[in-house]
This record gives C-alpha cells, structure tokens and sequence, in this order.
C-alpha cells in the first residue's frame, strides 16, 4: 500500500498559488502571490524547495520556457498542477472547513 502524502502548509500555499488561473506560474511569481494574498513574505528558496516536493509527490510538473535575454540567456521554470495535485488541495480544504467548523474562536463577532 502506498503511504499517503500529506500537505504541509508551504506546500499547500505553493500549490494553491501554482493553481492560480494564470498559466505563468514560476518561482518568483508564486512567492509575490503567497505575500500578497497571505501578508506573508516568504524565501524564495523555501518556495523552490516546495516546489521541487509537490513535483516529486506528483502533485506538479514543471516545464522549461524559452531562454531569455533579460534573464542571462536562462529559461524560467514553469508549474502546473496534476489532476492528483489538484485532488489534494480540494481534500485539503475541505478537511480545514471540517476542522474549523463551529469552533468558538474563530466566528465573527457583529456590533
């Protein structure tokens, strides 16, 4: 049987923002996503490191674009999440509503 892969919150992050419905997704554009939708700034390093998990759990492949001259004669790197990737950030977020459901602390208080 083959041992379930579990998200860590990076990873998580990672795989939402790769998600996002631009088709660009690449390092440095999924690490200003993550700041911006989450007020977190995040090392760039940490991000290629998830990057480089979620690709070895299958969760996504990456591509090499054409090289640029703005970027020294370098390819970037793009990312697209797999049918599984996309599976496991759906069980994902269901499984944080679950938890979170009725919890006290986290409702929104009305004046």
């Amino acid at each position: 049987m083959r041992r379930r892969e579990y998200l860590g919150q990076l990873e998580l992050m990672v795989l939402l923002a790769v998600m996002r419905p631009r088709g660009d997704a690449y390092g440095v554009l999924i690490a200003r996503d993550i700041a911006d939708k989450s007020g977190r700034e995040v090392a760039l390093a940490s991000v290629y490191a998830a990057l480089e998990r979620l690709e070895h759990k299958g969760f996504l492949t990456s591509s090499l674009g054409q090289p640029t001259a703005e970027r020294g004669g370098k390819a970037r790197t793009y990312f697209k999440a797999t049918a599984t990737g996309v599976r496991e950030a759906r069980e994902a977020h269901a499984t944080l509503l679950r938890l979170s459901a009725d919890l006290p602390a986290l409702q929104v208080e009305t004046a």
